[in-house]
């Protein structure tokens, strides 16, 4: 089961892979980062990123019907009153953002925690493969530890 610096390293062998983090969207923070990022400024990029995945993750609209909000978690009642439920999954599976050049995938993490982090990939357009990619990085998020 990879870390983070393996998982970052794996997704980095991606075709067309210019860059690659692990960030909280919570905070906007870049959990780990290898190689390059628009602006050349990983920490910039990734709080850019962590506000466009948490306006997505925080929009009913776009989270599969019966979810219970940002934190994974859907209320239940219990003996005492509405409690949390054990961790679920994210509220979204992946953000997919294209410009003319590239590529920005956004996977959001499965973890036994709150499932506030996401993998940001940055492809080339020109050989970067957007199929191959969602199913890599999706492969990496159910395998990743964050310990």
């Amino acid at each position: 089961m990879p870390g983070i610096d393996e998982c970052l390293l794996e997704a980095m062998r991606l075709p067309g892979a210019r860059g690659a983090a692990l960030v909280d969207w919570t905070s906007g923070l870049a959990l780990g980062a290898v190689g390059e990022f628009p602006g050349g400024d990983h920490e910039a990029a990734a709080a850019e990123a962590a506000e466009v995945a948490r306006l997505t993750a925080e929009q009913r609209a776009f989270t599969p019907d019966g979810h219970g909000g940002p934190s994974g978690h859907e209320p239940h009642e219990g003996a005492a009153g509405a409690v949390p439920a054990a961790p679920a999954d994210p509220p979204v599976e992946d953000l997919i953002i294209s410009n003319r050049d590239s590529y920005h995938v956004l996977r959001f993490v499965p973890t036994s925690f709150d499932s506030s982090v996401f993998l940001h990939v940055w492809l080339a357009r020109s050989d970067g493969n957007l199929a191959l990619a969602r199913i890599r990085l999706g492969e990496m998020a159910e395998r990743l530890v964050l310990g």
